[in-house]
C-alpha cells in the first residue's frame, strides 16, 4: 500500500474516524485524555496546510501528521485501523517520516507517547527510537508523557 498525501481538500471525516478507532484503547487509560478530542475538519486542513499528514488507502486505514521543528521532524497522530495493526503500516509511515525528514534536511524524528502506553514505548524502541525526556501536563506533578528521538541518517 503506497502512502499519499492528505491535502487540505480531502475530506477529514474518514481520517478523524481512523484516529478515534486507533485511539480508542487509550480512553480510560490515559490522563489527561488524547488531544484528538480536540480534532476537527478544520484543524487537520490546518495541518496539511501547515504541516504534512500522509495516509495509507482510499479509505485511510493509517495515517500520520508530521510537523517540522527546530533540528527534527515532529511524527504525531501515527494511527493505524485497529484490523490492521501488526501488518507494517505504522514501521512504513515511519520510514516515509525519516524520508521526509532527509529531504527536509532534518537529522532526527522526535515523537511524544503517554506515559501509560507502555506497548507503544516497545514499538517506538524496536524502531530505534531512544527516550530523551520526560514531561507533565499542565496542572499535573508526575511525568505523563515520554519522549523519544530517531537519529536519521542523511
Amino acid at each position: 500500500m503506497t502512502p499519499r498525501r492528505f491535502t487540505p481538500e480531502d475530506d477529514a471525516a474518514p481520517l478523524i474516524a481512523l484516529i478515534a478507532r486507533a485511539f480508542a484503547g487509550m480512553e480510560g487509560r490515559i490522563d489527561p485524555p488524547s488531544s484528538m478530542h480536540r480534532l476537527s475538519t478544520a484543524s487537520i486542513a490546518q495541518q496539511a496546510r501547515e504541516g504534512e499528514i500522509w495516509v495509507m488507502g482510499d479509505l485511510p486505514v493509517a495515517c500520520v501528521f508530521l510537523t517540522p521543528e527546530a533540528g527534527s521532524l515532529y511524527l504525531h497522530k501515527l494511527a493505524v485501523d485497529p484490523a490492521r495493526q501488526g501488518s507494517g503500516l505504522g514501521r512504513a509511515l515511519v520510514t516515509l517520516a525519516a524520508r521526509r525528514a532527509r529531504v527536509m534536511g532534518l537529522p532526527a524524528l522526535t515523537l511524544s507517547t503517554r506515559i501509560e502506553l507502555t506497548e507503544n514505548h516497545a514499538t517506538f524502541r524496536a524502531m530505534g527510537f531512544v527516550e530523551t525526556g520526560r514531561s507533565a501536563h499542565p496542572g499535573f506533578d508526575r511525568p505523563t508523557t515520554l519522549h523519544f528521538t530517531l537519529e536519521v541518517p542523511p
